[in-house]
């Protein structure tokens, strides 16, 4: 297995010139929101985009005049930037909708700084939406050209592709479900003090592995909440930062990586994140030691070990060890994850739900998060996205994000 690859943000020479390619300290995130409804049965998606993005824009102590850069996810037919932006009334000068998946928007904030860096835009507006209790699936035809087989063929379902990546790693590093368990364990302690989450009852380890079996060795515990809602982020510069009257958030690193199945030569056992999270923080310039809280991508508990792993928290293998006997639990676990529930059991709005591992990283650095979870005086924090599925092709966003004066 080819281990990382080299950083795409180092400093450079164009034209005999040097050139910091850097992005550190470029972009400030000044606003943050996420929709407080779990069900929502009689609005449209562009009702909760401008539902979101008022918030965050308030939060931010901006306004729908103030934005400039505008960035969402093309997953909704119909429903692209430009629409988006005619619906909320906005003209910005930049727009852009990528799509990876559950990291699509941790993307965006990549982006988003390095439009601001460029000069693009000052002010970015990012929003997410998603109404899968409400809507009928999208029967769009797949474009991924291993799609046809994995689905059509064989009949494969999301949470079959998880189960593989499970069962994978049980049998190479002997990882149990009783491990896997303790992720949700967390994640529950976590969402009782959240009145938003959408499962606010902590569960045991017992109750986990004892729960139905979805995909062996999967339990329905093991399996993310399904919920409608959304969440909104506000990027500006530095400069207008300065003006503002919110403790803002500074970007410091990212790292952004596919990973692809390689022609059916596929390791289950790691994910993206094994080359998204070292550029993030060799841009950042910081280590695993210095994170004082994680926001990690949990569509299925084993993403979230995986995810451990690939980040360098602890050796391959290890995660299971690792997260054993309350490791991820704030606010003094060894590394506190997911203090708002997470997908687990807060919020999962239309399979987008890396914009909530950003918003919550922002609660936690500006100390907004629940009194009972906040971790004390954190000042770096980590926010992880996976897109796609941890069994076959998915990718991979990081982002490491500080307090205002890091």
């Amino acid at each position: 297995m080819a281990g990382p690859s080299q950083s795409f943000y180092l400093d450079g020479v164009v034209e005999g010139k040097a050139v910091n390619m850097s992005l550190r300290g470029a972009g400030m995130i000044a606003g943050a929101y996420e929709h407080p409804e779990r069900i929502i049965p009689n609005k449209s998606l562009a009702q909760v985009h401008s539902e979101v993005a008022a918030g965050a824009l308030a939060d931010a102590g901006l306004s729908f005049s103030d934005v400039d850069g505008y960035f969402c996810d093309a997953s909704i037919p119909g429903l692209m930037p430009l629409s988006l932006t005619d619906y909320m009334g906005i003209r910005p000068r930049h727009i852009a909708s990528t799509e990876t998946g559950g990291s699509s928007y941790l993307v965006h904030v990549a982006q988003a700084v390095q439009a601001i860096r460029s000069g693009a835009c000052e002010v970015a507006l990012i929003t997410l939406a998603g109404l899968p209790r409400q809507l009928k699936p999208n029967p769009a035809s797949a474009t991924a050209p291993e799609a046809g087989f994995e689905g059509a063929m064989w009949g494969t379902t999301i949470p079959a592709m998880y189960a593989l990546a499970a069962q994978r790693h049980m049998y190479e590093y002997g990882t149990t479900s009783e491990q896997l368990a303790e992720i949700r364990v967390a994640a529950s302690q976590h969402a009782q003090y959240n009145p938003n989450a959408l499962f606010q009852k902590p569960v045991t380890v017992e109750e986990v592995v004892n729960s139905r079996m979805i995909s062996d060795p999967l339990h329905l515990l093991d399996c993310c909440v399904i919920t409608d809602g959304g969440g909104a982020l506000v990027v500006v510069s530095p400069d207008v930062a300065k003006d503002l009257d919110r403790q803002t958030v500074k970007f410091l690193g990212h790292g952004v990586s596919p990973k692809h199945t390689d022609g059916g030569k596929i390791d289950l056992t790691y994910s993206g994140a094994l080359y998204s999270g070292p550029r993030a923080f060799e841009e950042a310039g910081v280590t695993q030691d210095d994170i004082d809280y994680a926001s990690i991508y949990d569509s299925f508990t084993i993403t979230v070990l995986e995810t451990i792993e690939d980040l360098g928290f602890c050796e391959r293998g290890e995660g299971g060890k690792f997260v054993m006997d309350g490791a991820l639990q704030a606010p003094f676990g060894r590394l506190p994850f997911n203090t708002d529930g997470g997908g687990l059991c807060n919020n999962h709005p239309g399979n987008r739900g890396g914009i909530t591992k950003v918003i919550e990283a922002v609660r936690q650095l500006r100390d907004e998060a629940a009194p009972e979870v906040q971790v004390p005086n954190a000042q770096l924090a980590l926010a992880h996205g996976t897109g796609g599925m941890l069994g076959s092709r998915h990718g991979s966003a990081t982002l490491i994000l500080g307090r205002e004066d890091a």
